[in-house]
């Protein structure tokens, strides 16, 4: 299994921004932007600056995929 961010870049469209703008609100690297785009591992205080700048839940932003023939 692994983490997937596609719901996070869902609600930054819905909400009209971009990452450089998520970066700036979240007070978040680039690096760990890039991570995220790769479905790499990020530390829970990243995920939760992303939670309190967006205002929303953890399960809004993340879920867990199934790998294939697993």
């Amino acid at each position: 299994m692994y983490f997937s961010y596609k719901k996070l870049w869902k609600l930054l469209i819905d909400k009209g921004m971009n990452k450089k703008e998520l970066m700036e609100i979240a007070d978040i690297s680039s690096a760990s932007v890039a991570k995220l785009g790769k479905c790499e591992n990020v530390t829970t205080n990243i995920l939760l600056r992303i939670c309190e700048a967006l205002d929303c839940d953890l399960s809004d932003i993340v879920e867990t995929v199934r790998e294939e023939g697993k």
